[in-house]
């Protein structure tokens, strides 16, 4: 038979989805690695989409998505992140993943360049190989607190290079890119002609007063150059639903919805009403979510600076914690395999993100307390036991 896609081959495989299958094999597993919110949707959101079921919205939608649910996320973004949006520059996506990616293929042709900063989320770069281009890595730094310098940035940049992609707050680092770092990045962008993928999934995660996140798309110069990415996933403990929301220029957001007219018609028409109460409906549960987590922040932080031979810095957003765990003189999925086979504990290898990453691994901190606190005293005899063995 004639061969497969050599694109699709080329694809790499997630070390995520390797740890989390190593999971499923054994319930007494304490495990900190997949990123989901550990929460139920809150009964409004779910009644909404329930209640719109029941009343006859179960045929196809408009393929660029709910008109109500876009101006509702038009007016909620141009208030909170600086965004001059009107309902033209919004599109509703099967997830914020599938954004992205449509994203990268109506800009990027076979060849161009796409620059990320490394650590990053694994999923990018098989994005990016199934659309023929090439992911440029430019290597952060824990002394430098993980962020995309603007001098980082104009190194990496070549001919090719026709798009950048930024993810503040961060998944895997928990970093989140300060105003003034964040306006420099948007001159050096503009300076170049890029365009830039925003992936903000994590806004709403900043646990402390003196953290704020931007979004790039509102310096000057930016909109026309900006696509900004967010999803329903984490903010309302929605990941099943697959509600993703793309801002961008009108002429982009034409040419995306012809491409998903193509690939999956229109997003789910009840669920879109049920992330239209979660935009305009009572907030506390989101509010009260992040204030739990800003509390397994801290234990989990607290705890691991507190077992010799790892460390960490206390991410700023998300709800992960990347952990420095050189001096065990384990590789990170060494570490990460045998974590989980003597000590019962799951977490990602660092290199999983890419080749930056190693010598960390990453920990998610949607799992309760006394989870938290049990998982901790495994995670530290683990670690003593491999110095004194």
């Amino acid at each position: 038979m004639k061969p497969y896609s050599k694109r699709m081959e080329a694809v790499p495989a997630s070390k995520i989805r390797k740890i989390f299958n190593m999971v499923l094999e054994d319930k007494d597993i304490i495990s900190f690695a997949v990123g989901e919110p550990d929460f139920d949707t809150p009964s409004n959101i779910v009644k909404a989409a329930v209640d719109k079921l029941e009343h006859g919205a179960t045929r196809y939608g408009a393929n660029v998505g709910l008109l109500e649910l876009r101006e509702a996320a038009a007016k909620k973004f141009s208030e909170e992140r600086g965004l001059a949006l009107t309902t033209e520059n919004v599109m509703i996506t099967a997830g914020a993943m599938q954004g992205i990616y449509m994203t990268m293929q109506a800009i990027l042709e076979e060849g161009d360049e796409i620059i990320i900063g490394s650590p990053y989320f694994s999923n990018y770069a098989a994005q990016a190989a199934m659309c023929g281009a090439k992911l440029v890595t430019v290597d952060l730094s824990e002394e430098n607190g993980f962020i995309l310098t603007p001098q980082l940035l104009e190194s990496a940049i070549t001919p090719k290079t026709k798009m950048v992609l930024l993810n503040s707050p961060s998944n895997p680092l928990g970093s989140v890119i300060d105003k003034q770092t964040l306006s420099e990045l948007a001159e050096v962008i503009k300076k170049y002609d890029l365009y830039v993928i925003s992936d903000e999934v994590y806004r709403d995660f900043i646990y402390d007063d003196d953290v704020k996140p931007y979004s790039i798309g509102a310096f000057e110069g930016m909109a026309e150059r900006t696509i900004t990415i967010d999803s329903f996933s984490k903010s309302y403990a929605m990941t099943g639903w697959r509600i993703g929301i793309v801002c961008a220029n009108e002429e982009l957001i034409r040419l995306m919805t012809k491409m998903q007219e193509g690939m999956v018609a229109c997003v789910n028409t009840a669920l879109q009403y049920g992330a239209l109460e979660a935009l305009t409906g009572p907030q506390d549960d989101k509010k009260h979510m992040i204030s739990v987590y800003k509390k397994r922040r801290d234990l989990l932080c607290s705890g691991i600076n507190n077992i010799d031979g790892l460390s960490c810095r206390v991410p700023q957003g998300a709800f992960y914690l990347f952990v420095n765990i050189k001096d065990t003189g384990l590789s990170s999925e060494e570490f990460a395999v045998r974590l989980i086979k003597e000590a019962k504990v799951a977490v990602i290898p660092g290199d999983g993100f890419g080749s930056a990453g190693e010598g960390y691994v990453r920990l998610s901190y949607v799992i309760s307390e006394d989870d938290i606190k049990k998982a901790l005293i495994r995670i530290e005899k683990f670690v003593k036991d491999l110095k004194a063995g």
